[in-house]
């Protein structure tokens, strides 16, 4: 659910930008407190994971569209709001700058879209709900589910929204909405799933994690050396290797589109668009996860293993961006936590 620039006007990119920022501040205000030794490593090891996560698009059968995870629920769940909403920027900036997924214009709604919504909104206002202190499996996975479902909805009905708004397109709003709605209800199920086995698992193993990241607060005393191993690991081999299966069928926003408008791709011609295109030609090193050239635009599954080594060099090396950023980012307001 990556908005391109096509979608946006100026001026609704700009506010977005704006609402971002003073989100991104407030998160980090409200971070640094709670930053040491152990949050911040964990941190970037679960932002690697949410980069490599959203590398592969899973097939919807009967539809011919695809969906990814977003990510951010789980991100909350692990690390409470705050931190969330800051890894996954991150995650989304390096998306945008290094591999040309999403608009730089769009960069500000798809941080709302897809780290304000379900960090703030859905986290403390459905899923702590639902899965309340001495908490049992049933309440840990319904509560992720009905989550990241309402996450999707309003992640999706934010997207047709700030279209509508930008006037730049001809899609409808009813129609955008009616086909929008549905894909995603469907996507923001298959999230919740995910999210729930990977959150039932570290309930079991280690609860702590989950208990302070409710409170807010940083892991504590235990090592959690073992948990930040383990989502490495399992960062290498989803961005390295599984993301060359991923679906090559057009995403949720991508296929509502397409049913609306047709193949064509949208396209905009004013100067901030052209503008903003090109930087982002200068900086995305690996677009679409790939090396630039012929070889980019061949379907993966179609690519002979020497040329997926773009793919697998995209995942590792963007898990490494994200790792560094974050524990960079961890590092300043940490320092500047003890200074003032």
């Amino acid at each position: 659910m990556h908005m391109a620039d096509a979608l946006l006007s100026p001026s609704v990119g700009a506010v977005m930008w704006s609402a971002t920022a003073v989100i991104t501040a407030y998160s980090a205000r409200k971070v640094q407190g709670q930053l040491d030794n152990k949050k911040i490593p964990l941190m970037g090891a679960i932002g690697a994971f949410v980069f490599a996560a959203q590398m592969i698009n899973f097939a919807i059968p009967g539809t011919g569209s695809s969906g990814h995870l977003g990510g951010g629920l789980l991100l909350a769940v692990l690390l409470g709001p705050h931190a969330a909403f800051l890894s996954l920027a991150s995650v989304l900036t390096v998306q945008a700058l290094f591999f040309a997924d999403g608009g730089l214009l769009a960069l500000g709604c798809n941080i709302f879209n897809l780290g304000f919504l379900p960090c703030y909104i859905c986290y403390p206002l459905i899923f702590k709900k639902i899965v309340r202190p001495n908490t049992d499996q049933i309440r840990l996975i319904t509560g992720s589910i009905v989550a990241a479902i309402a996450g999707l909805q309003l992640g999706s009905l934010a997207v047709v929204l700030q279209t509508y708004f930008s006037h730049i397109t001809a899609l409808p709003f009813t129609s955008f909405l009616i086909m929008m709605q549905p894909i995603h209800l469907v996507i923001g199920l298959v999230e919740g799933i995910a999210t729930a086995g990977i959150v039932s698992f570290i309930w079991k193993a280690r609860p702590e994690i989950l208990e302070v990241a409710a409170q807010g607060q940083s892991p504590g005393n235990p090592s959690i050396k073992n948990l930040i191993a383990g989502f490495l690991i399992i960062t290498a081999l989803t961005g390295g290797i599984l993301a060359w299966f991923a679906s090559e069928r057009p995403d949720g926003l991508e296929w509502s589109i397409e049913r609306i408008a047709g193949s064509q791709p949208l396209e905009s011609s004013g100067n901030v668009h052209k503008s903003l295109e090109n930087v982002q030609k200068k900086t995305s090193f690996l677009p679409a996860y790939g090396f630039k050239g012929p070889a980019n635009i061949i379907p993966q599954d179609h690519l002979p293993t020497s040329l997926r080594a773009g793919t697998t060099l995209s995942g590792i090396l963007g898990g490494m961006i994200i790792m560094a950023c974050s524990i960079l980012t961890g590092l300043l307001l940490k320092k500047r936590n003890t200074i003032s």
